[in-house]
């Protein structure tokens, strides 16, 4: 596994060959099956079924399993793997990050007119909107009811309600564009929410499978140092 090199004398960095694929690998990029979840191991023997329990392989062909096996297992659950379920298998290999800040990213694409479109929208939804409105309406026929029928807009104050029903028809659309976006903006929330979720429980999934792991493999040694230990004692009273 390590040496000196003849030619330099300098020590050989140590090296192990990978049993899925037969290519040395450095220590480094090495991982022993004996530190891997027992249900990783058992997709890895469904191709590789001579592998040893001590064997080494690398951690490229590791992550690719890993993949496979997040893969299938959702797929068994769920009967159908979605693009992202998918994309949670493969960061899982690849430990991504997959929580993103949708505000920044969806603000970022907005156009000038959607910009202006949801200000006026967050104008028109607010008390600043309806006590200037307010004041406005009430202004409006104060002056023309004080001037009477010498006012540009005496009772029944017809332009008026032409000005009103002119801003009622533009003032909807834009706050339905204005809504749209905002539902185009919960709905890559709730999948970001979804794909992180998802990650979440994979990870505790495979962290309690770990645990129980290593618990049988320290139970194992204990036991084994255990009967080493009541070998020494019955060889001491002979």
């Amino acid at each position: 596994m390590s040496g000196t090199s003849e030619n330099s004398g300098k020590p050989l960095k140590p090296h192990f060959v990978c049993a899925l694929t037969g290519a040395e690998i450095p220590r480094a990029g090495a991982v022993s099956l004996a530190t891997v979840l027992p249900s990783l191991v058992e997709r890895i023997r469904r191709d590789h079924p001579d592998i040893r329990e001590d064997a080494f392989v690398s951690r490229k062909e590791l992550d690719r399993y890993r993949t496979l096996y997040v893969s299938e297992l959702l797929r068994a659950e769920s009967g159908d793997l979605s693009e992202i379920e998918a994309q949670v298998a493969k960061s899982l290999a690849t430990h991504d990050t997959l929580a993103a800040n949708v505000e920044d990213e969806f603000g970022a694409k907005r156009t000038l007119g959607e910009r202006l479109s949801d200000a006026l929208a967050d104008f028109g939804g607010s008390w600043s909107f309806l006590i200037v409105f307010a004041a406005f309406l009430g202004g409006w026929m104060l002056i023309n009811s004080y001037h009477g029928q010498a006012s540009f807009d005496p009772y029944p104050y017809i332009l008026l309600n032409l000005i009103l029903s002119t801003i009622a028809a533009v003032q909807a659309p834009i706050i339905m564009m204005s809504q749209k976006r905002q539902e185009t903006k919960d709905r890559l929330r709730s999948l970001n929410d979804y794909r992180v979720n998802l990650k979440a429980e994979l990870e505790i999934r495979h962290l309690h499978e770990k645990i129980d792991h290593l618990i049988n493999k320290q139970w194992q040694r204990l036991a084994e140092i255990q009967e080493l230990q009541l070998e020494k004692m019955m060889e001491r009273r002979k």
